[in-house]
């Protein structure tokens, strides 16, 4: 028998991370029905709230303040205000914290032990929580104690140094990547692991304390990069957008446009030929990948010469028909207005408590049995706050008392 309960629901996500990686995590824990409750600082909050402009308007076309960045990442989530740096504050974290399952924190290494807000003192209050630290380098190493972020772990990590243009080429030098993807990988892994945790917590009744590092999980996502090296011993070297391992997969120029093109075995490069009315092209040196691969710029001569004769309706639609991988390169307009996009409804459309509509793109995960609700609009600035401490027994007076101290 279905059940319409979502995936976590009844799970409890103490979130203290702030900025992209970990409250990545977080919203994705929330899409699948967690509850989190976000902890910021009292008066700022979260830095990505000023990443801006642009900022969500108001009914009257005036800014909020609530960045476009912070909305992208904190969906479905509740927001309390704390001053962790006080002991009132130290204490509404471990009440928090013995009901969760799960904490979240990015704090660099060591701040939150001199609060009393590490794994092992949270840990010792609730031994079934699953304390999940995510920082730019990890828990320990020379650099622990450093700071990081996405920029700087793409050029650290070896995704730039493979991510551009060649040298001598137009627009040749390294690029980082057009969204963080660091950022977001490490948020992914910080879901799988926590929720591993989870299940694990089944078996055993305990919880765990995981370390995820930003330059970690950059390491780990060189994947056939990495490999390439460690099988060859020659250095990965940057190739604009033609893939180093399967060819021809890269960008050809119609008489009215570019094209991508993404051949991935022999038979499409042998369907490819044919659209191009070259079928003996899928002859000879040509013939298999690996040929292709070695013969690439000469591949590539011919390929260009052949796509320059077509508009670049006509040769996706053949390419289609065909069978063939290829597309336009779409802006992101582009992509959000796109038919298949729409069917699938990843961009909605939800109510937001400064009394206006606020655009959030969808989670992608779908479940048949167990359909995950809409994304929620991310909160104001310690919206939630009351109604979180009363939930954990603080009186009206109490309240007010800790608003009055600047705890809250």
């Amino acid at each position: 028998m279905s059940s319409n309960a979502r995936p976590l629901s009844g799970i409890k996500v103490l979130d203290l991370s702030r900025i992209l990686a970990a409250p990545w995590a977080g919203q994705i824990l929330a899409d699948l029905g967690a509850e989190v409750i976000k902890v910021e600082r009292p008066g700022a909050g979260d830095d990505t709230r000023a990443w801006g402009p642009p900022f969500l308007k108001d009914a009257d076309g005036r800014n909020t303040g609530e960045a476009g960045y912070y909305l992208a990442v904190n969906a479905g989530k509740q927001s309390i205000t704390i001053r962790i740096d006080t002991p009132e504050g130290q204490d509404v974290v471990r009440r928090l914290a013995a009901q969760a399952d799960i904490v979240l924190e990015n704090y660099k290494v060591g701040t939150l032990k001199r609060y009393g807000l590490d794994a092992d003192s949270l840990r010792a209050i609730n031994p079934r929580l699953i304390y999940c630290s995510v920082t730019g380098f990890g828990q320990d190493g020379p650099r622990a104690e450093q700071p990081a972020y996405d920029f700087l772990i793409q050029a650290m990590g070896g995704l730039m140094s493979v991510t551009g243009e060649r040298d001598g080429k137009p627009g040749g030098g390294p690029q980082k990547v057009g969204i963080p993807i660091v950022d977001l990988m490490t948020g992914m892994y910080t879901a799988v692991s926590v929720l591993a945790a989870l299940n694990r917590r089944h078996v055993t009744g305990l919880g765990d304390t995981i370390d995820i590092s930003m330059l970690d999980v950059q390491v780990a996502s060189l994947a056939n990069q990495a490999m390439n090296y460690l099988v060859s011993g020659r250095t990965p070297q940057r190739n604009g957008n033609a893939h180093p391992n399967i060819q021809p997969q890269d960008v050809f120029a119609c008489a009215d446009g570019d094209v991508i093109l993404v051949v991935g075995n022999d038979s499409q490069f042998a369907k490819l030929c044919q659209v191009l009315g070259q079928p003996a092209l899928a002859e000879g040196a040509f013939a298999t990948n690996a040929g292709r691969v070695e013969g690439i710029q000469a591949l590539s001569a011919r390929l260009s010469e052949a796509f320059a004769g077509w508009r670049r309706g006509d040769l996706l639609a053949a390419l289609d028909a065909a069978g063939v991988p290829a597309g336009a390169i779409n802006s992101v307009p582009e992509v959000l207005q796109d038919p298949q996009v729409v069917a699938r409804q990843m961009v909605r459309r939800v109510p937001h408590p400064l009394g206006v509509e606020v655009p959030l793109v969808s989670s992608p995960m779908r479940f048949a049995d167990a359909p995950l609700q809409p994304r929620v609009a991310p909160p104001l600035l310690g919206q939630h706050s009351e109604r979180v401490l009363q939930a954990l027994g603080y009186t009206d007076n109490d309240i007010q008392t800790l608003r009055a101290k600047g705890v809250i």
